[in-house]
């Protein structure tokens, strides 16, 4: 490819990533399926801006490759011992049991039973990149769904290793497939092993690992050491990428995936002190890369191959997302998951994986699988990375609607048995518990609804009695004495909950006392019109408590700067009142607030000014009561 012809594919691979990706994520699909659209409608199969994808596809793989980078530089020994239940329990069986499966089902229809073992071994990875993307947009990476997914799938990355040594060991009958896989096994043309007896190869494999082990720990944080005191931070970056650079190459010479050489040199590095500085350099490139990855995914979609066997190949998609699912499913709710967690997990895995790409080449070059039956799977593969965005959102419908559907089903006692509280408090999460727990060691008692089942269960293991339910339905607040408690607390974690439950709560009781969390001021503004007597900016006292403490390590003495943010929370609560008949006249709200924040900047550089140095030396914490403000000013009251 010329340098014009380079230019005009780069054009149009960043301007079809720029295009879809932010569409689809206005229109609720998820930026990997706009990557993947983009690819089929630039394809070969369709509008046919690009041609080949084999020269992209290997420079696109190299932002799997540094993924695998940063998910090693995760695992840590700390990490690996606490989740090694997940890793090594819930991963190691998601596997195996995938495996028999669809090698189980491979033998039924009639393939040799190395043949189907090598499929069913093949076909249990799942997509890494596509998942954790997924699983970030949908915000469920950092959740009980998210640590499940991460671990089976860092353990199916290292699983791989052990595939690539064992699996040419289930080569049939190499010298009958070598002509008919000559022209499929041409990816791994570089390997220096690939002529070599099975049994080499295996050693060969092994002794590649150790080098990239040994090297990472004796070599490679020397030389970081020695970047890292010339302190020229381009530098560092260059070396970084150098270094997985390095060692991509050097695994694919040896014929095994650059992106498990990269997985070992992160894991290497991971107890390094440059770990950090290596995730933050490295991002840009990952997100980029990826984004090209999961184009040229979709415009490889071999659409011949689809259109010559449809429903043979629908029949593979469906059949291994669905053995895949079944599997993954009841290995969840065997460990202690909900059922909706469960179905997200295995949902989130039921796809092929893009190691599965580099497994399939290396099995036909191997000469263990055919070269038709591993386009027919590397299409099926594709497919199912595609549909995987997909699944996600009918999964998120289908249990939105059983829920809705389905009266709640609470753990256990069901009944709110209490004596008749003074608080309800709606949400027991970070903000709620804290409210909870001033308002209980003053006397108060309070009834707690939450509808997250993990979090009911952390807490009831520290003696909490929290019950389940979606605190928006009027009834369930009735049965835990609405009507009759004094006050509501709202502490959701959902900003359209909130209001809602605002709103009903207002109108269903009216002689109950409403406080509720805002998100921001535009969201206190909402809650205020929908019926909340006071609102409590989630973010602000913590800032302000933040502020002080800035002030205080920059030399000012404790009552000055306690002074300094009682008068800030005054200037902005009088703002905030001020502002508040503005809300929803855009226009007019935006430029009342930019004078407001100026005025606030004024009054308050005053204030401070009005200071004496002497004044209140002998203030601390303890005696601020002596200089509180007055309070009026600080309450937000509903309208009468």
């Amino acid at each position: 490819m010329d340098s014009e012809g380079l230019l005009l594919q780069t054009l149009v691979y960043l301007g079809a990533g720029v295009i879809a990706a932010p569409i689809a994520k206005r229109l609720g699909l998820g930026s990997v399926l706009g990557y993947l659209i983009a690819g089929i409608i630039i394809g070969p199969f369709a509008l046919s801006l690009v041609g080949e994808q084999a020269d992209v596809m290997r420079f696109a793989e190299f932002g799997v490759v540094i993924l695998l980078f940063m998910i090693g530089l995760e695992v840590r020994p700390a990490l690996l011992w606490s989740m090694r239940k997940t890793i090594f329990g819930l991963g190691g069986a998601q596997v195996v049991l995938t495996a028999m499966a669809i090698g189980g089902v491979s033998l039924l229809l009639g393939l040799d039973w190395k043949i189907a073992l090598a499929v069913g071994l093949v076909l249990s990875m799942s997509s890494t990149a596509i998942v954790l993307q997924t699983l970030d947009e949908k915000g469920l990476r950092q959740g009980p769904v998210g640590r499940a997914a991460f671990g089976v799938l860092l353990l199916q990355d290292l699983a791989v290793i052990p595939l690539f040594a064992l699996l040419p060991l289930l080569a049939a009958a190499p010298a009958h497939l070598a002509a008919e896989t000559a022209e499929h096994a041409g990816g791994h043309g570089g390997s220096l092993i690939a002529g070599l007896p099975a049994w080499l190869q295996t050693l060969a494999v092994l002794a590649a690992v150790a080098v990239v082990v040994g090297g990472g720990r004796y070599v490679v944080q020397p030389v970081f050491r020695f970047i890292a005191q010339s302190r020229l931070r381009e530098i560092f970056t260059a070396t970084a990428l150098l270094i997985v650079v390095g060692v991509a190459a050097l695994m694919q010479t040896v014929g095994l995936s650059p992106a498990l050489g990269a997985f070992l040199a992160g894991v290497v590095l991971a107890e390094s002190e440059y770990r950090r500085e290596l995730e933050t350099d490295i991002e840009p490139f990952r997100g980029l890369l990826l984004g090209l990855f999961f184009i040229t995914v979709g415009a490889g979609i071999n659409f011949k191959v689809i259109l010559s066997q449809p429903l043979l190949l629908a029949a593979i998609v469906i059949g291994m997302m669905v053995l895949k699912f079944a599997v993954m499913f009841g290995l969840a709710l065997a460990g202690g998951a909900s059922h909706r967690a469960a179905a997200a997990v295995a949902t989130a895995l039921a796809q092929g994986g893009e190691f599965a790409f580099v497994l399939l080449t290396f099995t036909v070059g191997a000469g263990v699988i055919g070269a038709d039956l591993a386009a027919l799977l590397t299409a099926a593969v594709a497919v199912s990375m595609a549909l995987t965005p997909l699944a996600m959102m009918g999964y998120e419908k289908v249990a939105d609607m059983l829920e809705a559907s389905i009266p709640d089903v609470k753990p256990d006692d069901p009944d709110f048995d209490e004596a008749e509280p003074d608080i309800i408090i709606a949400g027991f999460g970070r903000f709620g518990q804290i409210t909870g727990r001033l308002l209980g060691a003053n006397g108060f008692t309070s009834t707690v609804l939450d509808s997250d089942i993990e979090q009911i269960d952390v807490l009831r293991r520290f003696g909490r009695r929290v019950h389940y339910g979606d605190a928006t339905r009027l009834d369930l607040l009735r049965a835990a004495g609405a009507e009759r408690a004094r006050m509501l607390v709202v502490a959701l974690d959902d900003k359209e909950k909130t209001s809602e439950l605002v709103e009903k709560a207002r109108e269903a009781f009216p002689n109950l006392i409403i406080l509720a969390r805002a998100f921001d001021r535009r969201h206190a503004y909402d809650l205020l019109a929908n019926g909340a007597d006071a609102i409590e900016r989630e973010t602000f006292e913590g800032a302000l408590a933040m502020g002080v403490t800035a002030l205080r390590r920059l030399g000012f003495r404790a009552h000055r700067a306690h002074r300094a943010a009682d008068y800030f929370r005054g200037h902005d609560l009088r703002a905030f009142e001020e502002l508040r008949p503005m809300w929803g006249q855009e226009e007019a709200y935006i430029l009342a607030s930019r004078d407001a924040a100026q005025t606030t900047e004024r009054l308050l550089a005053a204030d401070l000014a009005r200071m004496k140095p002497g004044d209140f030396d002998g203030w601390d914490a303890s005696g601020r009561e002596e200089e509180t403000l007055e309070s009026e000013d600080a309450e937000f009251r509903r309208p009468d």
